[in-house]
């Protein structure tokens, strides 16, 4: 049976689409076979993968027809070009308008759930990109994982929203999981040569009653150019620092399950 593991933070800009392309990436590129599904509106772990947004939307075959039950979500499975092991479910703007469009629907925590439920046995992994808002999509990301990672990024408001977010997860576990775990956290863009960083790694310490992986994400220039290219970053530039980043943060991942 796959692991399921959602990448969440409501706070934006921390990593969360990098961390969820590239783990992915780097998992398939240790022979496992992954899935991702991209259940942010915005769709740029779908982009990332090298995707066109426009030409999925008009398939009418992605993650949002797959919520209002339009399609099954074996139809909505694509594969992902240069990586035989890795599929994606992919995202549309759409689906901003999704959770208005379940209003009132039954179980509609469980949506993604139930539809995933078929298809889990086919892979080692399933990785869920989450949008960054506490919604229903979110919680229906939780529903369906077994553990949710959070990235964390190395700047000053590092804990904002933390709390808030560690308490939909013990609520969601409480009331509609009892699964649900904190998988850990990932440090994001730490710059070496700041005070700062290593600063807000360790008030997180600290703070955060949560297990820590040992790999710390780097800023580094191959990773924030891989994704205009459509390339996660082993295929980009695989010697980068960033590239090695991901393949530890892999080998922690495999580690643990």
């Amino acid at each position: 049976m796959g692991k399921i593991i959602a990448i969440a933070n409501q706070k934006g800009g921390v990593g969360k689409t990098t961390t969820a392309i590239n783990l992915s990436a780097c998992l398939a590129e240790a022979g496992k076979k992954v899935l991702v599904i991209d259940l942010d509106p915005q769709g740029n772990t779908t982009s990332g993968f090298g995707l066109d947004k426009e030409s999925i939307a008009d398939s009418e075959k992605t993650v949002y027809e797959l919520m209002l039950n339009q399609c099954s979500i074996r139809e909505s499975i694509v594969n992902v070009e240069n990586i035989p092991t890795l599929q994606i479910i992919p995202s549309s703007v759409n689906l901003a308008g999704a959770e208005i469009e379940l209003i009132g629907e039954m179980e509609r925590e469980y949506i993604l759930k139930n539809a995933v439920d078929y298809i889990r046995d086919d892979y080692d992994y399933i990785m869920i990109d989450c949008p960054p808002s506490l919604n229903m999509l979110t919680v229906n990301a939780m529903t369906t994982a077994d553990s949710i990672l959070v990235p964390i990024q190395c700047e000053y408001y590092a804990l904002e929203g933390i709390a808030q977010l560690i308490r939909t997860i013990e609520l969601v576990h409480e009331r509609l999981n009892d699964k649900l775990v904190i998988d850990g956290v990932v440090f994001t863009m730490y710059d070496a040569r700041t005070k700062l960083s290593a600063e807000v790694i360790d008030t997180v310490k600290e703070n955060l009653q949560a297990k820590i992986y040992n790999t710390i994400i780097p800023r580094n220039v191959r990773l924030a150019e891989a994704p205009s290219h459509g390339l996660p970053i082993h295929l980009y530039d695989g010697k980068s620092t960033g590239a090695e980043s991901y393949r530890n943060l892999a080998k922690e991942v495999l580690a643990r399950k």
